[in-house]
């Protein structure tokens, strides 16, 4: 059995090659890459939560203690600084003795603004990669968050090494339990904030511990896209749930969307409708493809099933054209995945950063590269009915084509999202999310 310090070993080899050739465009001698600090709420004594520096965890998977720094050039063995301070208000971290700790020269920091003794004496050709500029500033950096540098890097953020994509799956196994819990807590008609509870638990995940909000909604909230609320009271009747929620291993994220109906089979037949596009646009995914054509294939998978159960009285392909299909699906088919949940790089051409914006009539999608093996993806159809999108609608000279009695039937649903998390090698198709059993 494969273990992470088996494939680990490698990741920093890639790392440490792309981190050179990065070195090469800007002309530098290094990066010193901030984890990133605490930050005080206004008026207050306490912090918001830590989040790290994304190009910090890339290299290390300590995402929970700030104040650390990474010198790395791509030929020395990189040198982490890890911060353990003497405190006795907060836990401590212990000293770093893991899988991954003798890939790193290791120097341990009691007070945080003490790092500099530690970094480079000559800053001038270091580069400071991280948000807290006054903070590069004070140490003396000139060269900040370099463009050329940080565009090689993440244009080749999407090409995962074997330990990124075993994180995470790792990653999708915590996701895929949680979301069992959640449609388990649903079907026993809870409230949202239990059922969001329940996910937790089983994800053994805390809100903080997740790489995003998790979207936990009942019947009419499902229309809302991003809905962050959680009543803490079940409504009457629970007829429809949707949960996007993900989690984290080692810093990489897991983002997976499921829609459930309790008793309606009219709504199930809409689930299952929209469930098969999930499952087709992923298989469609393939070395050479642009991701863009993937979202078109989405909306003449939607225009189909809008036709199919009488919402629009006109072809397909017609309602592509008009696009009606764009208020019902009105978000990107889906992103790239990875350090971040919307990771980096999906709208450049090229290594150097080259624009690739989205299409004008999709504005919404977040990545227009070619699919490419070792890359990950989400794929996230969706079917809404959403109250100020149809009030455009009806008052536009497309509403003639919709069965407007119709849509009020769905309409107490609120709307579906199915995503999956898929890995595309150059043979086949890896859908982390649906090995798992989560249909």
């Amino acid at each position: 059995m494969t273990t992470f310090a088996d494939t680990y070993k490698d990741h920093i080899a890639t790392l440490q090659s792309r981190t050179l050739e990065a070195l090469q465009r800007e002309g530098l001698d290094g990066l010193v890459i901030h984890a990133g600090q605490p930050k005080r709420l206004f008026l207050d004594d306490n912090d918001y939560p830590f989040k790290v520096n994304p190009h910090f965890k890339a290299w290390v998977p300590v995402v929970d203690n700030p104040n650390c720094w990474l010198v790395v050039n791509g030929r020395d063995k990189p040198k982490l600084i890890f911060y353990r301070p003497v405190d006795f208000w907060h836990k401590v971290p212990p000293e770093p003795n893991d899988f991954w700790t003798e890939e790193f020269d290791i120097v341990l920091l009691k007070q945080a603004d003490a790092v500099e003794k530690h970094l480079p004496y000559d800053k001038k050709n270091y580069a400071y990669v991280g948000e807290y500029i006054e903070v590069a500033q004070a140490l003396g950096f000139n060269i900040v968050n370099p463009d050329r540098a940080l565009n090689y890097l993440h244009f080749q953020r999407a090409y995962k090494t074997d330990y990124e994509m075993a994180c995470m799956r790792r990653a999708n196994e915590l996701a895929v339990k949680g979301h069992q819990a959640a449609r388990n807590a649903f079907m026993a008609g809870e409230s949202e904030f239990a059922i969001k509870q329940a996910y937790n638990s089983a994800a053994r995940h805390g809100d903080n511990d997740l790489p995003y909000n998790s979207i936990v909604a009942l019947n009419e909230h499902a229309s809302v896209l991003h809905y962050m609320h959680c009543d803490l009271d079940a409504p009457t009747d629970s007829r429809s749930f949707l949960i996007d929620a993900g989690a984290s291993f080692h810093g990489y994220a897991a983002d997976i969307t499921r829609t459930y109906s309790r008793s309606d089979a009219r709504f199930e037949d809409l689930i299952r409708r929209v469930d098969h596009i999930t499952v087709t646009l992923a298989n469609a995914l393939k070395p050479g493809v642009a991701y863009t054509d993937i979202h078109l294939l989405a909306h003449d998978g939607i225009a189909q099933v809008l036709h199919d159960v009488g919402i629009i009285n006109m072809q397909p392909q017609d309602a592509v054209d008009a696009g009606i299909t764009a208020p019902f699906f009105p978000h990107g088919i889906g992103h790239f995945l990875g350090l971040q949940v919307h990771d980096v790089g999906g709208l450049v051409a090229d290594d150097r950063g080259t624009p690739k914006p989205a299409p004008e009539a999709h504005p919404f999608l977040r990545c227009t590269r070619l699919v490419e093996a070792r890359q990950v993806f989400t794929i996230e159809p969706g079917l809404y009915f959403i109250d100020s999108l149809l009030a455009d609608l009806k008052s536009s000279e497309n509403s003639k084509y919709i069965n407007w009695d119709v849509v009020d039937q769905y309409r107490p649903f609120g709307g579906i999202r199915i995503e999956d998390n898929i890995i595309v090698h150059r043979d086949k198709n890896e859908n982390m999310t649906r090995d798992l059993g989560l249909n």
